[in-house]
């Protein structure tokens, strides 16, 4: 080994580095820990010195936002012993940790956090056993805290913070519009198929879910399709008009569901016996999801108006199919994408980086980690889909991975993997303030700059 290569540090190892030493600026080798277990209605607290010896410890009933008392009390105890330094120490558990946080700062010191996994593992580690308590946690924080084994939170401005609530709320919105919307294709295919082939995407129709609100209205809680052929053909219609109002008339799929119900054929397919409860119920559903995308769509305007607050709306609508909601739900999940090292390391914040598995000359299969934040990964997976339509560079990626003779992946690896893509473009994008550019995207100037040097040379 040369002595070039045995001085090199890798960039992991730079990183890592830059990591310890930021910590090491809060966390001396002279600074008490100030430990909380947090929990609803009882906390428990430890001041340890740097080798995680237990100088005092309490236990505390009282919410998280009552713990300033307890903060003035640990550092009361860190000056008993000597220490003018000190840091608290806690896992992010729910939003408790955060309250911990402003508490520590009014009194001046830092917080910092431990994941939840690593005391998990060090709480066997301590003794060999599973034992499990409160006040063994506390000082478990502790310990790992002087061994550096923690990290600084986030902690967003109120306009970073609104976007991720904002974001939050509409995930949920997605979520029950989408129970709602197969709750309505389950009952109908179990009651009245016909109605389903209306139109060839059904949910997604303004016309069909108007006619399908029309014709439940006058079946009521009968169930009875037969009621829609008395009424006739011009009031059914007519009243679908009256329910569209604005929205352009399209007659074949109106008509279509017209014929679903008074063709003897298509009528009596379905389990007759269920169809009167199933049809109220289908009214709920159809109900819950019209409140549930005009809910969808108020949130979006307000996230809109957020990512236009954080001058991002441009740069964020630049990557050819990722829409500005779409890049808002991923920002928001991920935070401000200037507080990463690298774009890998929204990556690895992501659950995406690959996880090796390899020893001498054994290399197992690589996953993903499946580690960060979920909520990212899902926004990310998400708009994936409609990239893959929209976005050449993606596009050819994706067909790369699939395709190339050395290992190919199948459909469902090749797209985990242009959400990563995606991912470390959107950070370009944002932390550079250059829109998207499918030239970089795909690295054709990197390659050009080595074929300029290789005929200049």
């Amino acid at each position: 080994m040369s002595n070039g290569s045995r001085h090199r540090l890798s960039r992991g190892d730079r990183r890592r580095n830059e990591k310890l030493a930021r910590l090491r600026a809060i966390i001396t080798r002279e600074t008490a820990v100030l430990a909380f277990d947090l929990a609803a209605d009882k906390q428990v607290c430890a001041v340890t010195d740097p080798d995680s010896k237990v100088l005092a410890r309490r236990t505390v009933r009282a919410k998280a936002w009552q713990l300033s008392e307890a903060v003035e009390w640990g550092l009361a105890r860190a000056a008993e012993a000597g220490f003018s330094s000190v840091v608290v120490a806690c896992e992010p558990t729910g939003h408790r940790w955060r309250v911990l946080d402003q508490i520590a700062a009014e009194h001046g010191v830092a917080l910092v956090c431990v994941q939840p996994l690593l005391v998990c593992r060090a709480r066997e580690a301590e003794d060999f056993t599973r034992n499990k308590n409160d006040d063994s946690d506390a000082m478990i924080i502790a310990r790992l805290t002087t061994e550096l084994r923690c990290y600084l939170p986030e902690r967003a401005d109120p306009t970073w913070a609104r976007l991720r609530h904002l974001a939050a709320r509409r995930a949920k919105l997605v979520t029950a519009a989408g129970a709602a919307r197969q709750q309505v294709r389950d009952l109908l295919e179990c009651i009245w198929p016909a109605v389903l082939g209306a139109a060839s995407e059904p949910l997604d129709s303004v016309n069909w879910l108007a006619s399908l609100t029309v014709a439940l209205d006058r079946i009521g809680a009968t169930g009875d399709l037969s009621t829609i052929r008395g009424w006739g053909r011009a009031r059914f219609t007519a009243a679908v008009r009256r329910e569209l109002g604005a929205t352009r008339w399209y007659s074949a799929i109106v008509h279509a569901v017209f014929d679903a119900a008074v063709d003897p054929d298509q009528a009596t397919i379905g389990v007759a016996a269920q169809r009167a409860g199933a049809c109220e119920r289908v009214a709920y559903a159809l109900a819950d999801l019209t409140a549930r995308r005009a809910e969808i769509t108020e949130v979006e305007t307000r996230i809109l108006g957020v990512l236009g607050q954080l001058g991002l709306t441009e740069l964020a609508a630049s990557i050819p199919g990722v829409s500005a909601i779409g890049a808002a739900t991923i920002l928001a999940e991920a935070g401000d994408p200037t507080r990463f090292s690298s774009a890998r390391a929204l990556v690895k914040h992501a659950g995406l980086c690959p996880r090796d598995n390899s020893s001498g000359t054994y290399q197992g299969k690589t996953p993903i980690s499946g580690r960060g934040r979920p909520e990212l990964r899902l926004a990310a997976w998400r708009a994936v889909f409609t990239a893959l339509r929209h976005n050449p560079v993606l596009a050819a990626r994706h067909r790369h991975l699939t395709t190339r003779a050395d290992n190919p992946l199948t459909d469902t690896q090749a797209r985990v993997a242009v959400a990563a893509s995606l991912l470390r473009q959107l950070h370009a994008v944002i932390t550079t303030g250059t829109a998207w550019d499918p030239t970089i995207a795909a690295g054709l100037d990197r390659r050009q700059d080595r074929e300029d040097g290789a005929a200049a040379a």
